[in-house]
């Protein structure tokens, strides 16, 4: 078992234009996960956004939807990353991923940025591509000159639809990914999907 989770991420981008769009799906399932942790957001300007805070197996975890819009998201983690005394690997960052379908939902630690301007920015702000990432499937538009009209759009009904199943699914997998036992969580989220 690795270390556990103590701050997570909801990537998008503030106001009520973004809700609901693919590119706001990270900011959704931390909504999602609050409610199931029956917790309410606030703003703190010292992080620049929307902060809760759960305990889990005794320790405090931090929910952060930051409210700088996504090219600057970095600023919100690593203030936050940096007055909890919060390293890179303890982060779980959720965010919407064009290379998977809609419903589907991998995570991982590390790797690359995927051209998604959160990561970017969060990956310049910690000096580190080393920290988890909940990848929610939002399918591509096919043609890359489309990406940033398609992101900020709603997902189709069908689409829409098969992310809530996948986000409801991840939820319930959670106390893993919490406790840090990525594996088992891996396990559950990733074989769901291939059945």
């Amino acid at each position: 078992m690795e270390l556990p989770i103590r701050l997570v991420v909801g990537l998008g981008n503030p106001g009520d234009k973004y809700t609901s769009t693919r590119h706001n799906i990270g900011s959704d399932w931390l909504d999602r996960l609050a409610d199931a942790q029956r917790v309410s957001f606030a703003l703190d300007i010292r992080f620049r956004g929307l902060c809760a805070r759960i305990v889990q197996s005794d320790t405090d975890i931090w929910l952060l939807k930051p409210q700088t819009y996504m090219n600057a998201s970095g600023m919100s983690v690593g203030a936050m990353c940096r007055y909890y005394k919060i390293t890179p690997e303890q982060i779980l960052v959720v965010h919407d991923e064009l290379d998977l379908q809609p419903g589907i939902i991998k995570l991982k630690s590390g790797g690359g940025t995927g051209g998604h301007n959160g990561l970017k920015s969060i990956v310049a702000d910690l000096s580190t591509q080393v920290f988890w990432r909940l990848r929610i499937g939002v399918g591509h538009p096919g043609d890359r000159n489309q990406v940033v009209d398609y992101v900020l759009h709603l997902p189709r009904r069908e689409e829409a639809a098969l992310i809530d199943e996948a986000i409801d699914h991840s939820i319930q997998v959670w106390p893993l990914i919490a406790r840090g036992n990525f594996a088992a969580a891996m396990q559950q989220l990733h074989t769901r999907q291939e059945n």
